[in-house]
């Protein structure tokens, strides 16, 4: 396989039938991962689609995209990706420009194309002749530049915003919220000479200071605070293996006999009121019941 895309089955006698419909307009004509790509002359795009369209079913514009080579003369591509919905067939088409030379609009062609225009307009600088609204489309108000160039910078010096003082989008030199160049690569808890971001609410909740403390601390000293921090083990659980350990026995119940100091003396447990139902019962013998004789079946006054 290929490519990982679905197999999309190739059209036999495209080739043979773009030669004829576009004559000396067709520059190129490759196949490859099973797609079918064509380059065509600039200023005759217009036509192509219109032949493609009517003559080889290509009904719709998908999408129009920029790729940007800049060693080349001409740096630009405008990638056009056409759809055949009757045959299920998919057609890119290229044409090459540069800076200074527009590429003829295909919007009477297709109407969407005119938003898909001002996107390779807007990140790649590319004119489109004929085009009603060549505007910016992705990028703020004032921009400069084409972000999707390949000698865009990656970084810059000025950011854009609107101001509601100016009622417009004024520019402003970068201000990054944080320093780089003063940062401090001092590990905290090695011991920092000044009070890091949070360390100041620290102190007066019972804890004691840990490492980043507010005030600076040497290793030392910020191991024995962690130390003196550390709550001490629960002690190991008692456990009775004999009666002696438990307090239990002869000697035990002669102490609690003793009256106490505020003149309470312990009393034996004494046994709950029987009740006559229950005294009865223990004095009856137990005498084992009979099995009980089964009934005879009663029958009928005729003979058997």
């Amino acid at each position: 396989m290929g490519h990982p895309a679905p197999l999309v089955a190739p059209q036999s006698g495209l080739a043979a039938a773009l030669k004829a419909l576009l004559g000396k307009d067709l520059l190129a004509h490759d196949f490859a991962a099973d797609e079918d790509s064509i380059t065509v002359d600039r200023d005759a795009i217009a036509a192509v689609m219109i032949a493609l369209r009517d003559n080889l079913d290509y009904q719709q514009m998908m999408e129009i995209a920029g790729v940007d080579y800049p060693d080349r003369p001409e740096r630009f591509e405008v990638v056009y990706h056409l759809l055949s919905v009757t045959k299920n067939h998919r057609l890119r088409v290229r044409v090459s420009t540069d800076e200074a030379t527009p590429v003829p609009t295909i919007v009477p062609v297709w109407p969407n194309a005119g938003w898909l225009e001002r996107e390779v307009f807007d990140m790649y600088g590319v004119l489109f002749a004929g085009n009603p609204d060549l505007r910016r489309i992705l990028t703020d108000y004032g921009f400069q530049g084409h972000p999707q160039r390949k000698d865009f910078p990656l970084t810059g010096y000025t950011e854009l915003r609107y101001s509601e003082e100016d009622k417009r989008v004024v520019y402003e030199p970068v201000r990054l919220a944080q320093d780089f160049r003063n940062f401090d690569f001092m590990s905290p808890w090695e011991g920092a000479d000044y009070v890091l971001p949070g360390d100041e609410k620290a102190g007066g909740t019972g804890e004691a200071p840990g490492k980043g403390a507010p005030t600076p601390m040497t290793a030392k000293e910020v191991k024995a605070a962690d130390d003196k921090a550390k709550a001490p083990p629960p002690p190991t659980p008692k456990t009775t293996e004999t009666p002696a350990q438990t307090g239990a026995g002869a000697k035990t119940n002669l102490k609690a006999a003793k009256t106490s100091r505020d003149g309470a003396s312990a009393k034996a447990a004494t046994k709950p009121a029987k009740t006559p139902a229950t005294t009865k019962a223990e004095k009856a013998p137990a005498k084992p019941r009979a099995p009980r004789k089964p009934k005879a079946a009663k029958t009928d006054g005729g003979d058997a």
